[in-house]
């Protein structure tokens, strides 16, 4: 295998991560023909900084992926599996499981693979127990293939698929490894399963050419307790299901992990939210001043379908904004001219917000998707309520959830934060939350990446609890967005950047314009990296930072976000104070600690920074508030090039010739 230090590098109805685990043998199994491969636990966690109304459901299980081949010369037909003797429906409606995706009937061609999924619900499906899985064929025999959900030790926690903008397709993947062992891993390989037939996407009988695996590190080695991973390229690849594997070796023996989901060309993607209200001259998204004024936000994505005297002029060409709904009937969007306009699906509106208006149980979230699978179009649910969105974790392609930290409603009980001791209120919650949340659906969804609607402006909000102001003030859109990213997101979903929202609270924009030209500046590493490092510095006994990384083959970011703010009782609002000095320490993985560039990055551009590359990891020392990035990394050229792309974003906003502190335009188009 070719090892060489990689270079950019960046995932359900469909999500899978699979690893053959040291608890069992890799063929384990009783049968000749039937072969579990794979077996892997990703153990259900929660945010424990949350509070509640009211006691939230406490059980612990995990979400279960089985990969199975049949190993046999012979297709066979598998039928009505049994766990321990109970059907997958039987355990669903006894609450033993959140839900699942294995079929009745389960066709296999000689030498294919299958993933079956299921996502516990009680305490009885957490790690530890050991289980029996028994499958019929159609002759009637049966055999068992024994099985323990065992705690991970070694995983993939992101596994992406990149490409060229110009093409819909990708054709490279990037994956990282999180190896919590204690034992040094190699990364040895790769393959890529794909389906016969794309529109019957859960079996896999063919492979992808893999053009040698590019490892991080020279070799492939992946110390105990580091991260690591690897590229390849891929050719072209269609937008159906895949399974990829990744061969690793560690103490003389081989293993393999995989991970099963939908291939999608992943972008960074900003939505604006809900933006084509009605003006007096027709949609809003007809009106080219308010086009403009998205676009120079950096927003490329609507929650909004094909409109009229939009979508069908040059309009659309010039102000583009992907589709973001429920994208049906799905053959007027699976089409290889309508599929460079789509975000994702989305259509459930928030199903376990257990205050919210749909309440459909995870297994009737599945079943609601499912006819996508056959498609090329991607899904997502929008999750709200941390106390319960375990149970929703797998379901979908691309998982996102809102939740909103000043004047908005809420899943959780802000007076019961005692995070200014006995200053309660309800106007607001501690904006680290965020973060607290973010990677808990992270956690909840690996490999897969997430994104989050971040609270910008909404004119539907009312004060709240004393406070005048129905949206939040620019440091808190900051604070909140950046929590986010730090977490390691790949889309942020403004809410809720309406005509009506922007006219309304006009000192917003310049804060939201430099976010997304940040965004825009820094989305490739958010797309080929991943999160691989977290920690909470207090400055004495005060709140200091909430410091974390997110890793690429050649370059790390490094978030610092301020944590001693104060909750203005008067004013109601989070207030952050002036810039202070203060020392970062960020560990870094060994392979990206011959760092020969460091600074700070913003809005602005980049600038030098005082730091010190230190054995494991750097050091910087930086006055900062409210949020403060850095770049860290092994490639001399990557400063200049940075400033290369700030120079085509800040052209891309010149050349709109319009200034959006000027709203009178957009007032001028508000109804009466």
């Amino acid at each position: 295998m070719h090892t060489a230090t990689m270079g950019w590098r960046p995932v359900a109805v469909w999500l899978f991560l699979v690893v053959a685990t040291a608890a069992g043998a890799q063929e384990n199994t009783m049968s000749d023909s039937i072969k579990l491969v794979g077996i892997t636990t990703t153990p259900h966690v929660r945010a424990e900084s949350m509070r509640y109304r009211r006691d939230y459901d406490e059980a612990m299980a995990a979400r279960v992926q089985l990969v199975i081949r049949n190993a046999s010369e012979d297709a066979v037909e598998l039928r009505s599996p049994t766990f321990d003797g109970s059907t997958p429906d039987a355990l669903v409606v006894s609450g033993e499981w959140a839900w699942h995706d294995i079929p009745e009937v389960q066709p296999l061609a000689p030498g294919a693979l299958t993933v079956w999924n299921f996502n516990g619900h009680s305490d009885s499906w957490a790690t530890g127990r050991s289980l029996s899985l028994v499958v019929t064929d159609a002759k009637g025999a049966a055999d068992e293939l024994p099985f323990d959900i065992a705690e991970p030790d070694v995983w993939l926690s992101a596994v992406t698929y990149l490409g060229d903008e110009a093409s819909v397709q990708p054709d490279r993947v990037v994956f990282h490894i999180e190896n919590a062992s204690d034992a040094d891993i190699r990364v040895t390989d790769a393959e890529l399963y794909l389906p016969e037939d794309p529109t019957d996407p859960h079996t896999f009988v063919r492979t992808a050419a893999v053009a040698g695996v590019r490892t991080f590190a020279a070799g492939g080695v992946i110390p105990a307790g580091e991260h690591g991973g690897g590229e390849a390229d891929t050719g072209h690849l269609p937008l159906t299901y895949s399974v990829l594997r990744v061969d690793i070796h560690q103490a003389g023996h081989a293993r393999s992990l995989w991970a099963h989901q939908r291939i999608k060309r992943e972008s960074f993607d900003i939505s604006g939210g809900w933006v084509n209200s009605d003006t007096r001259n027709g949609p809003a998204v007809t009106q080219e001043a308010f086009l403009k004024t998205l676009k120079w936000l950096h927003i490329d994505t609507a929650h909004i379908g094909p409109v009229e005297g939009y979508s069908d002029t040059e309009l659309y060409d010039r102000y583009p904004l992907k589709y973001f709904h429920r994208l049906d009937p799905t053959e007027g969007y699976d089409t290889d001219e309508m599929l460079p306009r789509v975000h994702a699906v989305e259509f459930l509106g928030e199903p376990q917000y257990f205050g919210g208006n749909s309440g459909r149980t995870p297994q009737e979230v599945w079943d609601a998707l499912a006819p996508y699978a056959p498609t090329r179009l991607p899904t997502t649910v929008t999750l709200s309520d941390e106390s319960g969105w375990r149970f929703y974790a797998g379901i979908s392609d691309y998982p996102h959830y809102d939740a909103y930290r000043v004047t908005a409603p809420a899943a959780d009980a802000w007076r019961r934060y005692d995070r200014w001791g006995d200053q309660r209120m309800r106007w607001g919650a501690p904006l680290e939350t965020i973060g607290d949340m973010s990677r808990s659906l992270r956690e909840l969804s690996r490999p897969v990446p997430t994104a989050y609607w971040s609270q910008g402006v909404h004119a539907g909000w009312s004060g709240r609890d004393g406070r005048h102001r129905g949206s939040p003030t620019p440091a808190e859109i900051r604070s909140q967005a950046y929590h986010a990213l730090a977490s390691r997101i790949t889309s942020l979903y403004w809410f809720n950047l309406s005509l009506a929202s922007i006219v309304k609270f006009p000192d917003a924009l310049e804060e939201l314009n430099r976010i997304g030209r940040e965004m825009r500046l820094l989305d490739r590493f958010y797309l080929e990296g991943d999160a691989a490092w977290h920690e909470t510095a207090p400055e004495g006994d005060r709140p200091g930072w909430d410091l974390s990384t997110i890793v690429t083959s050649d370059t790390a970011l490094l978030f610092a976000l301020d944590l001693d703010y104060a909750a203005d009782m008067d004013a109601k609002e989070f207030v952050f104070g002036p810039p202070r000095e203060a020392t970062f320490s960020f560990p870094l993985p060994s392979y990206l600690r011959d760092v020969v560039d460091v600074f700070r990055v913003d809005a602005d551009g980049a600038r030098d920074v005082s730091h010190t590359v230190t054995n494991d990891g750097v050091s910087v020392t930086d006055e900062a508030t409210i949020a403060a990035v850095y770049v860290a990394t092994t490639r001399a050229a990557l400063r200049g090039e940075l400033r290369g792309r700030l120079s085509e974003l800040r052209q891309v906003e010149t050349d709109l010739e319009w200034d959006p502190g000027a709203v009178d335009e957009l007032r001028a188009l508000l109804p009466d």
